[in-house]
């Protein structure tokens, strides 16, 4: 698949937009020129199975070297994933036991083809060559990296300067998945900026191993809805890939009007030349509010369909300019001792805030309503018998009925 000097130009540019850095460019330019498919290697370990958005940042990019005819490599680090990535943590982190790799690579497996395409996808799993290399093996490969090296690591380094423990076993992680690309005979590995100390651990090995060290791609990582930190279902600032289209819009659209460009860049396949038309259409006074609805519509037909994206635009904005509810609002029966129950009590039981202390500071700011209407009242009881819709913010619905 030999390609001119202008389609590698072309194609070079493509790889460029959204990534943080190239090392080193001159190679992939070579590589690109070869008569082969290039092997794009990326590693997820299998320890948090619910794929969003920010996960999907490093899948786009695969996604594009599929559309240059090349192969990437899934790589479920099910080794791995036994011992714990390290990387921007400041103490050991638990290992996953064989039974919860397991369960969660499978997660995995199942949610990927909605980007990836099979055919040219390669599903690996990296205990197929490190269980076989026992003791001796791991032993030898430990050989080949000194303990200097790995202090350089920003997290290791801080962890070593303030006394904090650092385990034998989490020197093993970058060396494994450098090892990776050994086995695999990668052209490409891509990851996050957090990734680029094991993705040079991978370039090292290979020239160890006489191979042409890989080419590394680093990505940046996709703030959340907060626009602060960085997408994680923990820290409940996340779009899910599965979830439902209306729950996929309304988070979107809650996102700010400058964060909204960071997804525009990061997440859409739009042409950066319609992008920037956009972005200067809301400079000439067009409402970002419209803008984003193209965004929220893109990413929702993205994992469901064109029309299920158009009825979630059209629910949207019937329940939030129009101040209709959503048809299918969870249900739940408060019990009480006949006396009814607090208001507050009542948002924190049904899921709507994380503690009383959130509902009172929800109902200061005028966040909570029942029945479509706001309520003020901090000591608000709900009595027995009540039967109504309890709302914070925009998105969190109960209908909630006390006996």
């Amino acid at each position: 698949m030999t390609n001119s000097a202008a389609d590698n130009q072309q194609a070079i540019a493509e790889i460029e937009r959204g990534t943080e850095e190239i090392l080193k460019l001159g190679d992939l330019t070579t590589r690109l020129s070869e008569d082969r498919p290039l092997r794009v290697k990326v590693g997820f370990d299998p320890t948090a199975p619910d794929l969003h958005l920010g996960h999907t940042v490093i899948l786009n990019k695969m996604r594009q070297f599929q559309q240059m005819g090349h192969t990437v490599i899934f790589l479920i680090g099910d080794f791995t994933g036994m011992i714990g990535d390290p990387t921007g943590k400041n103490v050991t982190r638990k290992p996953l036991t064989r039974e919860q790799v397991d369960a969660n690579a499978q997660t995995y497996k199942d949610q990927v083809f909605k980007i990836l395409d099979p055919e040219t996808t390669e599903v690996r799993f990296n205990s197929e060559w490190t269980t076989p290399l026992g003791a001796e093996g791991l032993v030898r490969l430990s050989a080949q990296y000194t303990v200097a090296r790995m202090l350089e690591r920003d997290d290791f380094e801080n962890r070593y300067k303030s006394g904090q423990p650092i385990a034998i076993h989490e020197f093993l992680y970058p060396l494994v998945q450098g090892y990776d690309s050994v086995a695999l005979q990668a052209d490409v590995e891509m990851g996050g900026t957090d990734q680029k100390f094991n993705l040079l651990v991978g370039r090292h090995l290979q020239q160890q191993a006489g191979q042409k060290p890989q080419v590394i791609i680093t990505l940046p990582l996709l703030e959340g809805l907060d626009g602060v930190q960085k997408m994680s279902k923990s820290l409940d600032n996340y779009v899910g890939i599965d979830e439902p289209a209306a729950e996929q819009f309304g988070k979107i659209m809650s996102i700010s009007d400058e964060l909204m460009w960071r997804y525009f860049e990061l997440l859409s396949f739009r042409p950066l030349t319609e992008i920037q038309g956009l972005r200067q259409a809301m400079a000439d006074g067009h409402n970002p509010r419209d803008i984003k609805f193209e965004l929220a519509g893109e990413i929702v037909a993205r994992f469901h369909s064109q029309a299920v994206a158009d009825a979630a635009r059209a629910e949207f904005i019937a329940r939030f300019q129009g101040g209709a509810m959503p048809e299918d609002i969870p249900e739940k029966t408060l019990d009480t001792d006949g006396e009814g129950i607090g208001v507050v009590t009542a948002l924190s039981r049904c899921g709507l805030t994380a503690s009383n202390s959130e509902g009172f500071r929800m109902i200061q700011q005028g966040g909570v309503k029942i029945d479509g209407e706001k309520i003020s009242d901090r000591s608000l009881v709900l009595s027995a018998g009540f039967s109504g819709v309890l709302q914070v913010g925009k998105r969190k619905f109960c209908r909630v009925n006390v006996s």
